[in-house]
């Protein structure tokens, strides 16, 4: 189905591979190495990864501290959290070594049209509503990158006729040498700040999306953000934002009413995905999938109405920029439950806005004094309270609110003091929120 793919396979063959992280996203990848007759070697900083599937697949481990050490081989795939200019990687590519990503590998071989999205919010609702809006269209889509699906072990399957939507993060993005057909940048704003080193850095990260593109190629930027207004594509560039917005109707198409999504910054997904597809699918299918579409879980994600509050999980609102959208999305009372470990983005904006639109600011992780300090120089800052960690916040968040009210977990915080991921994060506090509904005679 993909000649490309199965030529790209077949040159693997005897090959020393070595793959840098063994986690969920990498697996597939490691199995399809393996099936392809290279020599593979895996390392990874975990002493204790299991072992027993590897070892049958004949997998070389190097693991623990000094998993890193004397890192070679014919092609080495880098995991997007490990920066491209890291030394290991650097004496690698001294030593005759490819290095390279699947991500990069997938660009080379992908045989359809892709509509990658970056930005620093709003990506993976983005890039859903992309995808649905190509399948509502009759297209045969595969979505995937940073949302979690790996998509170089699915090139083999696809056609030129099918479309790929795919969310890419600046990790991935840092030494990417391909653009995709679609370039999309929802917003820039201060993030991943203790990764990056500076927002030079991470804002040119962010624009690679666009540097390869051609002139038959489009870009889609948000015109009502200052850092992508200023953005131009290789090719066409639209632009998406509130002068498209006309009597209440998007583009002349899709009436503000029937996207069911809360907040402003939903509006301009739902804008960034419209202006990528149309010409491609009809108006018809891109006004089925909004209509249809409630929304990503973990993204301002409705978890249930307790005594007459409402929960809500945007355990994604892992940086302020994105805990101060999500504020802006709610009407009323806010009990909002803040903390982890910070990206070294400061909490000042965020705390300018809490005297308007936090009721109970409730604080856990490592990051809580930080945002404390940031509140309490703002005058008439809401009440603080501390926690031990996020059941305690629910609990005093439920003891707290009264009917009418809204508890928001938007964290602005990565969740990795305390969690593996934003996604734990998220499935706790649904959790623990589902606990409220006892019958205990509170609910």
């Amino acid at each position: 189905m993909n000649p490309a793919f199965d030529t790209y396979i077949q040159s693997l063959a005897s090959r020393d591979v070595t793959v840098i992280g063994a986690g969920i996203s990498n697996s597939p990848l490691i199995r399809m190495l393996c099936s392809a007759g290279a020599r593979v070697t895996v390392r990874d900083r975990n002493p204790a990864l299991p072992r027993e599937e590897w070892d049958i697949l004949g997998v070389v481990l190097r693991l623990g501290e000094d998993y890193l050490d004397h890192v070679g081989g014919d092609v080495v795939f880098r995991t997007p959290g490990m920066r491209p200019d890291h030394p290991a990687l650097e004496l690698a590519r001294a030593g005759g070594s490819r290095v390279t990503s699947e991500m990069e590998e997938f660009f080379a071989l992908c045989p359809c049209p892709i509509f990658g999205v970056t930005g620093s919010d709003g990506k993976t609702t983005t890039t859903s509503l992309i995808a649905d809006m190509l399948a509502d269209g009759g297209r045969t889509v595969h979505m995937g990158g940073n949302i979690g699906t790996p998509l170089l072990t699915r090139a083999g399957e696809m056609s030129p006729l099918d479309a790929c939507a795919v969310e890419l993060s600046s990790f991935q993005l840092m030494d990417l040498t391909r653009s995709p057909h679609v370039a999309v940048i929802t917003n820039l704003s201060p993030n991943h700040l203790d990764w990056h080193r500076d927002m030079d850095e991470y804002t040119a990260a962010k624009r690679r999306l666009l540097d390869f593109q051609s002139a038959d190629d489009f870009a889609v930027l948000n015109g009502d953000n200052p850092a992508t207004a200023a953005l131009r594509g290789r090719g066409q560039t639209k632009y998406f934002g509130g002068h498209t917005l006309h009597d209440g109707v998007i583009d002349g198409l899709l009436p503000i009413s029937d996207i069911r999504l809360p907040g402003w910054y939903n509006v301009e997904n739902v804008m960034a995905a419209m202006t990528a597809v149309r010409g491609t699918v009809s108006d018809e299918a891109i006004l089925e999938t909004v209509r249809n579409f409630v929304g990503v879980e973990h993204r301002n994600q409705w978890v249930a109405t307790v005594g007459g509050v409402h929960y809500y999980n945007n355990s994604i609102g892992s940086s302020p920029a994105r805990t101060v959208a999500t504020l802006h999305a709610h009407v009323g009372r806010v009990l909002l439950i803040a903390g982890g470990r910070d990206k070294k983005v400061p909490f000042d904006e965020m705390a300018r806005l809490l005297p308007d639109h936090v009721k109970v600011l409730l604080l856990i992780g490592e990051a809580a004094s930080q945002i404390e300090a940031a509140v309490r120089s703002v005058p008439c800052c809401p009440p603080i309270v501390r926690c031990e960690g996020l059941a305690e916040a629910v609990t005093q968040a439920h003891k707290l609110a009264a009917q009418g009210d809204t508890v928001l977990l938007s964290p602005a915080c990565t969740a990795f003091d305390q969690y593996r991921n934003f996604e734990e994060r998220g499935r706790h506090f649904v959790d623990l929120v589902g606990a409220l509904h006892r019958p205990d005679g509170k609910d």
